[in-house]
């Protein structure tokens, strides 16, 4: 059973949700990354999702493009995120780390080379934002080889043919976007979501996380009542961007809190 699977089995005996909190890797600087991805556990994160800086963000809000433009002017690659995994897994080898990303950096460095190299460093799943899974066979396979969980993103638009699709390939949890959208949008409609999530469930075994438009602890309370997950980004990001590199980790550990606080 991957870390995972191992965590969602947990909560889900102790009645509880998982938050999944969101950071740029390298933002602000790459020397903070990982004491900030340990500010996040020490909050109350379950599962730490670790985004991959790219220049060309297109389903990010500006928001977390200004992250990842700050990650790539320290030069940032995905090499550099998985040194960044390997450092926070010599003191922390229970919190499972999803990379998320865009699949440009993965092609160059190649599917098997990046699934091998990203487990050795104690990666657990990747979230490939703009793979389909018309496309994610290759890549699913090579992630799931190397035991590596394979994520997907589901829209509201998702047909259910393509549903069907992720259901097949999706290991650990899926990633449910809450509204139509960057992230970071507004306007998230609780009950539409649970409507979505109701009908998801049909086709989807593993967990179902939401995202996208959660920003306070009322919010993530009211999609915690639908969802095994609750994922958290862009109000997260936003916080290191109002914080000096000396208040960053007391800021976001705060805030993780106050999120976990409100879903238990």
């Amino acid at each position: 059973m991957s870390r995972i699977a191992e965590t969602f089995t947990r909560l889900q005996a102790a009645g509880e949700k998982a938050l999944i909190p969101f950071i740029t890797a390298g933002d602000p600087d790459p020397g903070l990354t990982v004491s900030l991805m340990h500010g996040l556990v020490e909050g109350g994160a379950d599962v730490i999702e670790l985004g991959i800086p790219f220049s060309d963000p297109m389903a990010d809000g500006p928001v977390i493009q200004r992250a990842s433009e700050r990650a790539l002017l320290h030069k940032v690659g995905l090499r550099n995120v998985l040194d960044m995994v390997r450092e926070f897994r010599r003191s922390n080898q229970q919190t499972p780390v999803v990379l998320m990303g865009y699949l440009n950096p993965v092609h160059v460095l190649g599917y098997e080379v990046f699934a091998q190299e990203a487990a050795a460093a104690g990666v657990d799943g990747v979230l490939t934002v703009d793979c389909p899974p018309e496309e994610a066979a290759e890549l699913s396979a090579a992630l799931i080889a190397a035991k590596l969980d394979p994520v997907f993103l589901i829209a509201p638009t998702t047909p259910m043919a393509r549903v069907k699709q992720i259901a097949a390939l999706a290991r650990g949890y899926v990633y449910y976007v809450s509204l139509k959208g960057v992230t970071g949008a507004g306007n998230l409609d609780i009950d539409d979501v649970a409507r979505k999530i109701a009908a998801l469930r049909e086709f989807i075994d593993v967990p179902i996380g939401v995202g996208f438009g959660i920003r306070d602890a009322e919010t993530a309370r009211a999609i915690s009542t639908a969802a095994d997950a609750v994922v958290v980004g862009s109000r997260l990001v936003q916080e290191i961007e109002a914080a000096t590199p000396e208040t960053a980790k007391e800021q976001l550990t705060r805030l993780v809190a106050s999120l976990k606080d409100a879903i238990r």
